[in-house]
């Protein structure tokens, strides 16, 4: 076996390697004056009590090789190997995901609690090389890196409704994910446009759903392209994308929205409808008015099968029912709906208006159903208008106000305003020669600058309640991997930012320096992403 050396790194030319990657860890302590060589055929050794520990030092193996052409092997519970991953709950005594990365004379030392900790120091370890061919070795500074992540909850969405996205495209979102230090995969699978997830005790309604007869060109021109575009994923697909995250222990988050954003469904069954139709799969962006009514007894049947087998595929805790834009001018003439409400008992009270009110009966079901599966609804801020369920997480996408008002309820908050947050909105000013995006902007540096604690609003017991912090990613516009990748990068550095580092911690003009180390490794990943950080 080749041995690693220590030695002075005087005369030496510059080392390639710089611990100061993207999201920048919490401690970095370094010597310059000595390195180690990390050298082709040196051993991986890893702690064999815990299974994911062999796939995590696979992992490490892999990406760097792949990012230096450097080959490590793999020998279990070693001590004489030259990069050791180690468990040790004495060592660490702070969240899962708290780590330690100690390079000395004698190797690299990875050591962490839980697993999972072994993982994002592996992503820190793997920034940290430089790109390229390293036959002969990469000289190492000697250092000690101390990390944990600030929120608990550090989430990135995709919608695959508007546009529907390969499995493997999916599999390369999560690498990002994983690589920035994300856990959470909020998945948004269908809409007024397409209906992407299968159900199987309701055959008929992925195929038809799933399929709309053609698309409006760019921005609603009344100008379609007459091409049928369809896609759905099965359950077995949703599971291979399930086990894919938690390998790279990200949660996959599935968004079915209700009781708006329903149109594609009711195009399979219109009777579920205030109307009764008949419906199309939508072919133009926006919000339908057509939603579920509120007033039919058969709509809760059909949400509790299409959520029961929701909850069969994905076992996360949390599942998310969107609640978000949820036209009502047709519950206010449909008499099913008002007599649900009669029935109820519903009042306007000056804050809460019938309608508003109707939408939380319906939440409140969900609730309860979704309770009983051992999981917790989450839902858009839009969910606080009727009255707030008593368990549910409020996600802020409207501003920041329902994120406050929901912590002050003293329920989970995840903040992601569109100002800061929606990176379906263009990155630069001079958009020329951009690829066509929603509209707005969100550069860089706007993503980079938010606080999602705001704490000259929030008293510090209710700041807890803020528990992460998301960037969305809309896709009307988006058809295309690299348009997509396009959009989210270098935009989802900055969010990996806010989500693990301390506000201290932040400059944006050392990040931008950082941000290059970061575009070389796209560069050797094949990854698109915007030139311009402004």
């Amino acid at each position: 076996m080749l041995m690693g050396l220590a030695f002075c790194a005087q005369g030496m030319a510059q080392t390639p390697v710089d611990y100061r990657v993207v999201p920048l860890p919490m401690s970095i302590q370094t010597d310059t004056t000595h390195v180690f060589m990390l050298m082709p055929g040196m051993d991986i050794a890893f702690d064999d009590s815990r299974p994911e520990m062999r796939r995590n030092a696979e992992f490490l193996s892999q990406w760097v090789e792949k990012q230096t052409g450097i080959g490590l092997r793999l020998t279990p519970a070693n001590r004489k190997a030259t990069v050791q991953l180690r468990l040790s709950a004495a060592a660490i005594n702070q969240s899962p995901e708290a780590y330690t990365i100690t390079v000395g004379k004698r190797g690299i030392t990875v050591m962490a609690s839980e697993p999972v900790g072994i993982f994002r120091a592996i992503q820190t370890l793997r920034k940290s090389l430089p790109s390229g061919s390293y036959a002969e070795g990469i000289a190492l500074p000697f250092t000690t890196i101390s990390d944990a992540p600030r929120f608990s909850y550090r989430g990135v969405h995709l919608d695959c409704a508007r546009h529907f996205f390969a499995v493997e495209v999916i599999k390369r979102y999560l690498d990002l994910l994983a690589l920035h230090g994300c856990n959470q995969f909020h998945w948004h699978i269908t809409d007024d446009q397409g209906w992407r997830f299968e159900v199987k005790a309701l055959p008929e309604l992925a195929p038809k759903g799933s399929v709309r007869q053609q698309t409006v060109i760019g921005r609603n021109s009344g100008v379609y392209d007459g091409q049928p575009y369809g896609g759905y994923y099965t359950h077995d697909d949703c599971r291979e994308i399930v086990a894919y995250a938690a390998e790279r222990y990200i949660n996959v988050i599935p968004e079915i929205d209700l009781p708006g954003h329903m149109q594609a469904a009711l195009h399979v069954y219109p009777n579920l409808g205030c109307t009764g139709g008949p419906y199309s799969v939508w072919q133009m962006w926006g919000v339908s008015d057509d939603v579920l009514c509120a007033g039919n007894p058969d709509v809760l049947t059909f949400l509790k099968t299409v959520y029961g087998e929701l909850c069969d595929v994905f076992p996360s805790k949390l599942i998310h029912i969107g609640g978000d834009e949820c036209p009502k001018g047709h519950w206010k003439q449909c008499p099913k709906c008002q007599a649900k409400a009669r029935e109820l008992g519903l009042k306007d009270d000056g804050h809460h208006s019938i309608e508003n009110q109707l939408q939380t009966y319906i939440n409140r079901e969900m609730e309860q159903f979704l309770n009983g599966r051992g999981r917790t609804l989450i839902g858009w801020d839009e969910i606080l208008e009727g009255g707030l369920t008593e368990s549910a997480t409020v996600m802020s996408w409207r501003g920041i106000d329902g994120g406050i008002e929901a912590a002050r309820q003293h329920h989970n908050v995840i903040m992601t305003p569109t100002d800061y947050c929606y990176i379906d909105y263009y990155q630069v000013k001079d958009t020329r020669n951009e690829p066509m995006a929603i509209g707005g902007y969100v550069p860089v540096s706007k993503v980079y600058s938010f606080e999602p604690l705001v704490p000259e609003k929030l008293a510090e017991e209710e700041q807890h309640f803020i528990i992460g912090a998301q960037v969305n990613l809309w896709v009307e516009y988006i058809s295309a991997p690299n348009h997509l990748f396009y959009m989210l990068l270098p935009r989802l550095d900055a969010i990996s930012e806010v989500q693990w580092c301390r506000p201290q911690q932040k400059n944006f003009e050392d990040f931008k320096r950082r941000l290059l180390r970061m575009k070389m490794l796209y560069d050797r990943m094949g990854i698109s992403y915007c030139g311009s950080v402004e």
